[in-house]
């Protein structure tokens, strides 16, 4: 997982990216506020934070306020980390939007720990996500396939009765096979948007699109 690393200390900042790096994870490092808060604009920005106190720009308390403070579409976990310890600034961080706080100086154990469980509730969140999705594409698919399913055999029943009526070799005979075989095909399209068990997507310009095929049972 891409996780940010915002941490003035060249050498804690070092430290762990590499210990990231031996946990699998990809870490983004860098080494003031401002620098973290730029990143965390991207539309691929780390959905793991781990966020020192004090540091130059935005410091650690009000990068996660200000985080808190966006709407944000994907869910974000934010550790800081600090060699504070009175209960009362632990109390202050988490209250500014922190979900962890670790203390100056720790156990490689510890952060794998506090990391490990970063993960596993952005998965949780990410899967809670994606079933909200889901089930917008189901309510959306059932309404469209109701209202276009109706009037798509109207068209394709008089498609038919007047492909009948038509000698092959009528010029008119091609235009109306054509259109015929096109309302075969959104007819197989809504069959398919009906059966969609999973949320899928697919990059269509600079959005994303249902990938109806991977989406559907079918």
């Amino acid at each position: 997982m891409r996780i940010l690393i915002a941490e003035d200390d060249r050498t804690s900042l070092s430290i762990l990216s590499a210990i990231l790096k031996k946990l699998g994870h990809d870490p983004v490092a860098v080494e003031e506020g401002n620098s973290a808060w730029d990143i965390m604009q991207k539309i691929d920005a780390p959905q793991i934070a781990i966020l020192d106190w004090e540091m130059p720009g935005l410091d650690g308390p009000a990068l996660c306020q200000k985080l808190r403070n966006q709407d944000r579409k994907d869910p974000l976990y934010l550790i800081l980390l600090t060699s504070r310890k009175d209960t009362q600034d632990i109390v202050q961080g988490l209250e500014a939007g922190a979900d962890d706080y670790m203390i100056k100086p720790y156990h490689h154990a510890e952060l794998q720990a506090r990391v490990n469980a970063g993960c596993r509730m952005i998965e949780i969140q990410n899967k809670m996500m994606e079933q909200e999705k889901l089930q917008g594409v189901l309510e959306m698919a059932g309404a469209l396939c109701h209202e276009l399913n109706q009037p798509l055999q109207v068209v394709l029943g008089l498609s038919e009765i007047i492909l009948m009526d038509i000698n092959a070799g009528d010029p008119n005979f091609k235009n109306l096979k054509n259109i015929k075989d096109q309302i075969d095909r959104i007819g197989k399209v809504t069959q398919k948007i009906m059966t969609i068990t999973r949320y899928q997507s697919k990059p269509y310009l600079k959005s994303k699109i249902v990938d109806i095929d991977r989406a559907s049972a079918g």
